[in-house]
């Protein structure tokens, strides 16, 4: 028994052996799991990686747009200015020079508005009183226009912007590359009254608004006149006024520039009165 007994106590202890390295070798293999766990993780990193790099994919996006916008617009803006990119004029410009020299001397001018805008200036600044004496004329006076030996009932109206005379065959004509305007004047009102042919250089072409609502263009001339001892120079509009009282009207652009008018008497200016 006894020989049976060492026999079996011998097998199980090389029975104990032989499980014993194979268990170390079955712990072995379960070390290296949280290096599986470790290779997993790095795993899910990288799955959860692109979700933080979109943030600046969206600023990248930011920039783009409206920065690269505005210098093709800049560049757009020259060829508006009347340069192409290439350097070369585009074909409208020559229908702008073309229509310029229609009437090089002369100036379109509204009267209506020039006469708000004066009023609207006027209400703004007042011109300051002062103590030296100005003459006043009548509400209607002697004149005598340029060297003309002859003399024109003037009225002086306030009420009128610019000055008019009366103007018959009017023709514009061009001198030195300049337009120029040949007229006659005389006092329609008076049978034997001279006529003289006058000569001046067209200033600017004014509409005037009629009483019926039309407006008509009129030429403007600059003429050298006289009333009492005053020698002015003045801005005219050459106008048929053989339906008024007066060859010529004084505005109140001139008024302005020569003393007070009293509205009650007429023909002063030879009687020197002074306030």
């Amino acid at each position: 028994m006894t020989a049976e007994r060492k026999a079996l106590t011998s097998f199980l202890l090389a029975l104990c052996l032989l499980s014993q390295p194979g268990q170390a070798a079955t712990n072995a293999p379960a070390k290296p799991k949280p290096a599986e766990k470790a290779t997993e993780s790095p795993a899910k990193g990288k799955d959860e990686a692109p979700a933080k790099p979109a943030a600046p994919e969206k600023e990248k996006e930011k920039p783009a747009p409206s920065k690269p916008a505005a210098p093709e617009k800049e560049k757009s803006a020259p060829a508006d200015n009347g340069k192409m990119q290439d350097g070369t004029k585009p074909a409208e410009k020559p229908d702008a020079t073309e229509k310029e020299p229609e009437e090089p001397s002369a100036e379109s001018e509204d009267e209506a508005a020039a006469e708000r805008e004066e009023a609207n200036g006027g209400t703004a600044v007042a011109r300051p009183v002062t103590s030296d004496p100005v003459q006043v004329y009548g509400w209607r006076e002697w004149v005598h226009i340029g060297n003309l030996e002859m003399k024109l009932a003037a009225k002086l109206d306030t009420g009128a912007l610019t000055s008019s005379i009366h103007a018959e065959e009017k023709e514009l004509f061009e001198r030195d590359g300049k337009k120029w305007v040949r007229f006659i004047v005389t006092d329609p009102g008076e049978k034997n009254s001279p006529r003289t042919r006058i000569e001046a250089p067209l200033v600017r072409i004014a509409h005037i608004k009629e009483p019926g609502g039309k407006s008509e263009a009129r030429e403007v001339v600059r003429l050298n006149f006289t009333i009492g001892e005053r020698k002015l120079r003045a801005d005219f509009t050459l106008n048929n006024r053989s339906n008024m009282l007066s060859p010529v009207l004084i505005g109140r652009t001139t008024i302005k520039e020569i003393g007070w008018v009293d509205p009650g008497r007429a023909y002063l200016a030879d009687q020197k009165i002074m306030r």
